[in-house]
């Protein structure tokens, strides 16, 4: 594991320091239940590496976000889901309260009820 942040929670997730209800792993993205959701479907696609906010992603990480959503699409479909939202929330103004970038898969309630 490159980059990880010990105080990070999901950095300790990555490393299994804490319990997390994991969807799907590979050797640069970790896919878990929301626990805290706010969808039928609330998962959290995660880069192994510690990249705090949106704006901290480099030119270096451009293939590991391309991979992010090549993930998501996989685990979407491997699911059977075939509409939701992706969010990823930039700073803490926006709603980050996890500094370590993440996308939000939420499916399973009308765009009215999200």
């Amino acid at each position: 594991m490159s980059q990880l942040d010990n105080q990070c929670i999901f950095c300790k997730i990555i490393n299994k320091e804490i319990p997390a209800s994991i969807i799907f792993e590979d050797e640069k993205i970790i896919v878990f239940k929301d626990a805290f959701p706010k969808a039928p479907i609330h998962w959290l696609f995660v880069p192994k590496k510690h990249i705090p906010t949106h704006m901290d992603i480099s030119q270096e990480n451009k293939e590991l976000m391309g991979h992010l959503h090549v993930i998501v699409q996989k685990v979407a479909k491997e699911n059977n889901i075939n509409h939701y939202k992706l969010i990823m929330n930039c700073g803490y103004e926006s709603g980050q309260r996890v500094f370590h970038i993440h996308l939000h898969l939420l499916s399973g309630k009308t765009q009215e009820e999200v």
